[in-house]
C-alpha cells in the first residue's frame, strides 16, 4: 500500500472520529497521536493512533480495524464465528451463516461489523452486514462481506 499523504489530526476531527466510533462500537479509542494517512488505489484511509493502524474510514465512515478492534474491544456491532469458520474468516472469506455463534441484535443491514472469534473473542475480520444481527444465525447463506481481515495489507501496514 502506498502512502498518498499524511497529516495529524487536529482537536475537534479527532473528537468527532472517536465520538463516531463510541457511538457504533460503544468502546471509546484513547491516545496521545492521531494521524490520518491517504492511501493510493484503496477504497479506505487509515487513523494511526500513536502509530498504530487502528482505525479506517470506508466511505467516509471511521471503524476500527482488525488491529483496533483487538486494541480496543468493541461492545457493539459484533458477530462471533465458531472455530471451525476461523481458518476462513481470517483468509478474508465472507461469513455464511452457519458458522456465525452469535451477532448484535442491532445490527443492521449495510452496517460495518467486527467479527471475532467464539474462544478468546479476538478480531479476525472487519466486514459489511448483509443481514440485521437478529437474521444472521441460521442453517445457510452468506450474511457478512469481508471488507478486511488478519494478514491483508491493511493488517501488514507498518508506517
Amino acid at each position: 500500500m502506498e502512502v498518498k499523504s499524511r497529516h495529524h489530526l487536529r482537536s475537534d476531527e479527532i473528537g468527532e472520529l472517536t465520538a463516531t466510533i463510541e457511538d457504533a462500537l460503544g468502546v471509546e479509542v484513547d491516545g496521545d497521536a492521531f494521524e490520518r494517512v491517504d492511501l493510493v488505489g484503496t477504497e479506505f484511509d487509515l487513523v494511526l493512533v500513536d502509530g498504530e493502524p487502528a482505525v479506517f474510514v470506508v466511505d467516509d465512515e471511521p471503524f476500527l480495524t482488525v488491529r483496533g478492534a483487538n486494541a480496543y474491544p468493541p461492545e457493539r456491532r459484533v458477530v462471533t464465528v465458531d472455530a471451525g469458520a476461523v481458518q476462513f474468516v481470517s483468509d478474508g472469506a465472507d461469513v455464511m451463516r452457519p458458522g456465525i455463534v452469535d451477532a448484535d441484535d442491532a445490527i443492521a443491514a449495510g452496517d460495518l461489523v467486527v467479527i471475532a472469534e467464539e474462544t478468546h473473542g479476538k478480531a479476525l475480520a472487519v466486514g459489511r452486514a448483509l443481514e440485521s444481527g437478529a437474521d444472521m444465525v441460521g442453517d445457510s447463506g452468506k450474511v457478512v462481506e469481508s471488507v478486511h481481515h488478519v494478514g491483508d495489507d491493511l493488517y501488514e501496514f507498518s508506517v
